[in-house]
């Protein structure tokens, strides 16, 4: 494995470790700012931890130390600390013909042998009237919650 040494500015430094001392950031960003500021390996250090010691302190495992080190490297200190934005591409699947659909049909009666809609009832019974392939409960419930529908609720009097 190839070894990626760490010196980070005096800049770098104070801003770390104002970072890491506020507790305003995201878990990730505070642990990527500790890993870096024990690893470090400029002249501004005055103690240098080998990683077996820094993983067991901050309880993560090497591989992550070798990732923010690479990262601080390759990308930079900003990309170190914060890291990759996700290029992940969610598609909706509950578009507003499916969400009207959705609401008629948890208007409509319960079918035999059930007093009312369930959200798994109606998950299934929209795949099965094909308004879409496939849908989880959890994403009719998201529906429902939008308007003041819900099927669980009884009617107060």
């Amino acid at each position: 494995m190839k070894k990626y040494k760490v010196t980070l500015t005096q800049e770098e430094r104070k801003e770390l470790d104002a970072l890491s001392s506020k507790g305003k950031h995201a878990a990730h960003t505070m642990l990527n700012s500790l890993i870096l500021m024990a690893c470090d390996e400029g002249e501004y250090q005055t103690e240098r931890s080998i990683n077996e010691t820094i993983s067991r302190v901050l309880n993560v495992s090497m591989k992550t130390i070798d990732r923010v080190k690479k990262r601080f490297v390759e990308e930079g200190f900003d990309m170190a600390l914060t890291g990759k934005p996700s290029t992940r591409v969610y598609r909706r699947k509950a578009d507003g013909d499916l969400e009207a659909h959705l609401v008629a049909l948890s208007c409509s009666a319960a079918p035999e042998g059930h007093q009312r809609w369930t959200l798994r009832l109606l998950a299934d019974k929209a795949v099965e009237l094909d308004y879409v392939d496939s849908i989880s409960y959890e994403t009719v419930r998201r529906v429902l919650k939008k308007t003041s529908l819900n099927p669980g609720r009884r009617m107060g009097g």
